[in-house]
């Protein structure tokens, strides 16, 4: 029973944004249709972390699986001295599972914007959950034509005592949803760090984003490309799937 309210929760949320191409959508069905873009009402996804550093470079292998907006389990796969640790987010909690430790650790919202694996992306980036639908005022600061498509500036600004690090996010989106950018503000107003879409491609039926950087500003030399290998939407998941067992079993 909770299993299918679970999903058809899951199920209006994604309907519930805006059709692609909407006349006069608004900066939050925007984001949503972004958000939703991305997870369907389950996802599972599987993607390479590169990690580029003036004297060194790595690469790592991901899977990922979500469900709805606030639901998200990550877990390394190669190489193998990585392989394993994982990372869940349930509802507005989350856990990190290093096996070599075999420890799970509770993040409190102060640890989220820190680096994840030791790369440019946060804790917070990788979960992509409907945090800023919550905790941010958004409004569409620009507008404009890129041939068949119109391209939409949204401005976040978090609201008062919310539980977030970033003094505003600039979202750079399609009218189909496709994320372009996303610019990383701290509380003075300073941008320090910026993902960008490099590459735009078809997976699991849908126009997504399937390469994407991110990198601090004041350091061009140093930043982080996720490329997505594959996805697939609105799958069935195990029952037990977000749950701190499947987190340290690797059970799936």
């Amino acid at each position: 029973m909770k299993r299918a309210l679970s999903r058809l929760v899951a199920s209006i949320l994604v309907l519930g944004a805006a059709s692609p191409n909407a006349s006069d959508p608004t900066a939050e069905d925007l984001v949503a249709g972004a958000l939703d873009l991305m997870r369907g009402a389950t996802s599972h996804i599987e993607f390479t972390m590169r990690i580029k550093r003036p004297d060194w470079e790595r690469s790592t292998s991901i899977v990922a699986w979500s469900r709805g907006r606030e639901d998200t389990l990550i877990r390394f796969t190669a190489p193998a001295k990585d392989a394993g640790n994982a990372l869940l987010k349930v509802g507005d909690g989350m856990w990190t599972y290093t096996p070599r430790l075999n420890r799970t650790i509770r993040l409190p919202y102060s640890m989220r914007a820190q680096s994840w694996g030791g790369s440019d992306f946060s804790y917070n980036d990788l979960s992509r959950s409907d945090q800023v639908l919550r905790h941010y005022a958004l409004a569409i600061v620009g507008e404009r034509q890129d041939g068949e498509h119109t391209i939409y500036t949204i401005e976040a600004v978090p609201h008062e005592n919310a539980p977030v690090v970033w003094g505003k996010e600039v979202w750079v989106l399609r009218d189909d949803y496709v994320m372009l950018e996303q610019v990383f503000y701290d509380q003075l107003q300073v941008a320090l760090k910026r993902m960008t879409t490099l590459e735009i491609g078809q997976l699991g039926g849908r126009t997504l984003a399937t390469r994407m950087r991110m990198e601090r500003l004041d350091e061009p030399d140093r930043w982080t490309e996720v490329t997505t290998n594959s996805a697939e939407f609105d799958i069935e998941l195990a029952e037990g799937m977000f749950t701190l067992f499947t987190l340290k079993s690797g059970a799936t």
